[in-house]
């Protein structure tokens, strides 16, 4: 007889995710049958984290370690690529069609990895995370894909949510300015603009130049509002807005946004369905647009 795989010999599939939307992709599909345990809390950064002493012990133990891939988790990179010879490490962004993404706008042959800013990219990520979990415990099979169904149309009325109440945004102000890159799908999805003070990555310096770039063009477009992060320092959004008044623009900051990280756990926030809520209602609302003050359904935390 075989001998048991460690999901057959156990009653869950003990996985780690590297961010909180894998962790919340494979707790999504996997329902009552895994145990996922997510290394990315609130508020931080996936491109400057290293894994910890703690971290390299769960994924060690771990049957299915579940990473985003295409450079996100830049200083982990090595030492996931590494674990694949004792693990099954699986890099669910790498996934997607090469044709799908942006090219990375410093490195070539790499591509933009906020993939997540764009909810039916994201429904790829969900059906990666569905295929792995099939091939790890396929008795499982029939219930991983009604997971999967589930969620994937909780996505795709998310993503009919957000076409509606983004097109309510006047084009002339269609205009994202973050600290960082993070929303070029979104973008791209909505027909916005992003101007970041960054680059795609926060490791990318932000210099006095680049400030005063993004400054002259608050003033001279007339742009109201900028938006911080959750995950990011808001010191260069702080200098926009100042910069701004110094000129005689009134620059408010229009909200704080997830780009890298989601809320905290146990909110609604805190979920990848409600993270896009809070983003794409946030932008609407401050930049002109039409959208419900708590969101898609009703469920944003009051004043978020």
């Amino acid at each position: 007889m075989a001998p048991l795989s460690p999901a057959q010999a156990q009653e869950r599939l003990n996985i780690v995710a590297t961010t909180g939307m894998i962790a919340d992709a494979a707790h999504q599909v996997g329902g009552e049958r895994v145990e996922v345990r997510g290394l990315m809390g609130p508020g931080v950064d996936p491109h400057a984290y290293r894994q910890t002493r703690t971290d390299i012990l769960a994924m060690m133990r771990a049957d299915l370690v579940l990473w985003h891939g295409l450079y996100l988790e830049a200083q982990m990179e090595s030492f996931l690529r590494g674990l694949e010879a004792r693990r099954r490490v699986v890099a669910l962004a790498e996934f997607i069609p090469p044709e799908l993404l942006i090219a990375h706008d410093t490195y070539k042959d790499h591509y933009d990895p906020h993939i997540w800013m764009d909810p039916e990219l994201w429904q790829k990520v969900v059906g990666a995370v569905r295929d792995v979990l099939i091939e790890e415990w396929p008795e499982h099979e029939a219930e991983f894909r009604a997971n999967a169904e589930k969620h994937l149309a909780q996505i795709a009325e998310m993503s009919a949510y957000a076409k509606q109440v983004l097109a309510t945004v006047p084009e002339g102000g269609r205009a994202l300015v973050t600290a960082h890159d993070a929303f070029n799908y979104f973008a791209r999805a909505y027909d916005f603009e992003v101007l970041g003070v960054q680059g795609i990555s926060t490791e990318s310096e932000a210099g006095l130049n680049r400030i005063s770039e993004l400054v002259d063009v608050l003033v001279q477009r007339e742009i109201s509002a900028v938006f911080v992060e959750s995950s990011v320092s808001d010191r260069n959004i702080r200098a926009l807005v100042e910069g701004a008044a110094a000129r005689g623009h009134k620059v408010e900051v229009g909200g704080q946004l997830f780009s890298d990280a989601m809320g905290r756990g146990g909110t609604y926030e805190g979920t990848y369905i409600g993270m896009i809520d809070h983003n794409v209602t946030t932008i609407a609302r401050a930049l002109g647009g039409e959208a419900p003050e708590r969101g898609m359904h009703g469920r944003l935390a009051a004043g978020s």
